[in-house]
């Protein structure tokens, strides 16, 4: 059995640009599956994934969105259906920290902004990907929690912990709604994975206090992540697997 074949299956992934997202393309890709490509500002790494997806021997498609207007999320997941025909697996990558700061002195805006980048692109992606994944008789939603969302965060981070840790619930009590229409939902929680997120967010310093607390004794890199995503996107290799949430942090939290 080929436990990692995608072959005739459409990975739909958001916030493929740069990161983890462009990592799981392209790992997804070398598995045989199309690969759509969701970006909300950053064209120029979403081609530069286009074209690693190429490289790899896969095919991808580039699609644009705001996914923190919930109502783009049918606009996006109504275009990918009309380039490829079906969406097999979702990939609910998109997310940010937005901006560092104490409780105190976090704008209701910024507040809001947080959790709409992270929390209800997720809740809106999956709404809409239901019906098709019904109608095709099953498939896989894997979404992209945080180890914040565990310890609370780092610094200045609270808000976007609250966020991933909404993701991580959602994640649970949706699989154990859609476990009778065949769909199975599980997410990945990231620890400190070097990616433009912490070159945007995280100082050095703070970076090395983290990267102190992880037995390892490293950052994770985003290739070290796609491993687990294709295992829970894959019904040959985790068809019996729904509604957890698992760690990818070198050992700095142990659940």
């Amino acid at each position: 059995m080929a436990f990692l074949d995608f072959q005739g299956q459409v990975v739909l992934i958001t916030g493929a640009s740069s990161g983890i997202g462009a990592a799981a393309a392209v790992g997804f890709a070398e598995a045989g599956a199309t690969v759509a490509l969701h970006y909300h500002q950053n064209e120029e790494g979403v081609r530069h994934t286009a074209n690693a997806v190429g490289t790899a021997g896969g095919t991808a498609s580039i699609h644009q969105a705001d996914l923190s207007v919930p109502e783009s999320a049918g606009g996006l997941v109504d275009e990918v259906l009309a380039r490829h025909g079906r969406i097999d697996v979702l990939i609910n990558n998109a997310g940010d920290l937005v901006k560092r700061g104490p409780v105190v002195d976090l704008p209701d805006e910024e507040f809001r902004r947080i959790m709409d980048v992270n929390l209800t692109s997720v809740f809106a992606m999956s709404r809409r990907i239901v019906p098709v994944l019904r109608a095709q008789g099953g498939g896989a939603i894997v979404n992209v929690t945080s180890i914040a969302g565990r310890h609370g965060g780092g610094g200045g981070s609270v808000v976007y912990a609250t966020s991933k840790g909404a993701v991580s619930t959602f994640t649970r009590g949706l699989a154990k709604e859609l476990a009778p229409d065949g769909i199975r939902v599980n997410a990945l929680s990231p620890g400190v994975i070097r990616t433009p997120f912490h070159e945007r967010h995280t100082a050095e310093e703070q970076l090395d206090a983290m990267v102190a607390s992880i037995p390892m004794g490293r950052t994770g890199a985003p290739r070290e992540c796609v491993g687990t995503i294709l295992y829970l996107a894959s019904d040959a290799m985790s068809s019996y697997v729904t509604g957890q949430i698992i760690e990818v942090n070198g050992g700095q939290l142990m659940p």
